[in-house]
């Protein structure tokens, strides 16, 4: 898009410049403008060459280890017991990460989830991802993760019951918006249920007014999500090694929603390995009884990120609209990712 860009302008002032000796102007601002385009230093092979290897840099697999550390502001369902009720709160949460990708395309990641309770580190879940991505095409990219989640049964607030999630997606990396399409596909035990089983039925009262125990409903999550998001890059802005990248995008996610997924804040892994990560969280989460397909969240996201050598920061607003809600339908939600590549 870069070069599509320069090369028409450059079409442009050829064109400009053809006719002022068309028409046979001899002015001095005609001459000077002239005596520019023949003394012009910059190197455009040179320049298009230089964007072709750093996308190249970026497209092409290679293995790296990865320490990330993401930070995010979001909601949690806090069970009151003195008026049995659920009540949303806003609370911090840091989620630290280790990772080691293969230029292969397998991968491994830790991820641990720590939210900050009553000016307390509460450590309530670590999950372990091994994953395989195609990357050796660069027309599209492709993969698929399987994440077991291992939480902490004395909880306060609610935490899904799904300890297992498998999450696939397709980027087609051609277009200028470049589109991805993902689906998740999670389940629990019924040991993990009736730990959450009371906070469960408070937040599906929140929708309906009433609910029911099913003694023997499925542990099981489904959703899918189509996502346009686009990047746009400045090479070298600081210093010769770095580069910022903006990166808008909207999001669509549909699914059933009985235990909702174990919501985690983005990892600048999911955009390095070209998943499709989505921020998501609402004051307004709803659960239903029923395994009903349903539009669930559109997204609107934007994603700075600066990077220098080995080290990254990218901050990231997410605003959301949730279909299921009544009165709170639309939230924002704000993280920061930073770390180290190596």
């Amino acid at each position: 898009m870069i070069k599509k860009g320069i090369l028409i302008l450059l079409l442009m002032s050829s064109g400009i410049y053809t006719f002022s000796q068309y028409t046979g102007t001899d002015s001095t601002q005609s001459k000077a403008r002239d005596q520019q385009y023949l003394d012009s230093s910059i190197n455009y092979d040179e320049l298009f060459q230089d964007f072709d290897y750093f996308m190249d840099s970026i497209l092409t697999p290679h293995s790296y280890f990865m320490a990330n550390l993401s930070l995010s502001n979001g909601y949690y369902n806090f069970d009151s017991k003195t008026n049995n009720t659920v009540e949303a709160s806003k609370r911090l949460t840091y989620s630290p990460m280790l990772a080691y990708y293969h230029h292969s395309g397998f991968g491994f990641g830790m991820t641990g989830y720590i939210l900050n309770e009553n000016s307390k580190a509460n450590f309530y879940q670590l999950a372990l991802t091994p994953s395989f991505d195609f990357l050796k095409n660069k027309k599209f990219a492709t993969g698929i993760s399987i994440t077991k989640y291992f939480s902490k049964g004395d909880l306060s607030f609610y935490n899904s019951p799904l300890q297992n999630e498998i999450y696939g997606y397709f980027t087609w990396r051609q277009s200028w918006f470049k589109p991805t399409v993902a689906a998740c596909y999670g389940w629990g035990s019924r040991d993990e249920y009736q730990k959450r089983e009371e906070i469960i039925q408070d937040i599906r009262l929140r929708r309906l007014g009433y609910t029911y125990i099913n003694s023997t409903e499925s542990i099981r999550d489904f959703s899918v999500s189509a996502t346009l998001r686009h990047d746009f890059y400045w090479l070298d802005v600081l210093a010769s090694n770095d580069y910022i990248r903006l990166s808008p995008g909207i999001n669509f996610t549909a699914g059933t929603q009985k235990f909702g997924f174990n919501q985690s804040s983005s990892t600048y892994a999911t955009i390095v390995r070209s998943r499709n990560n989505v921020l998501y969280s609402t004051d307004a989460l709803y659960l239903d009884d029923q395994l009903d397909f349903q539009p669930l969240s559109i997204q609107f996201t934007i994603r700075p990120e600066y990077s220098i050598g080995r080290f990254f920061i990218q901050p990231q607003y997410a605003l959301s609209y949730y279909f299921p809600g009544n009165e709170k339908k639309l939230s924002g939600l704000f993280s920061l990712n930073m770390g180290l590549i190596f």
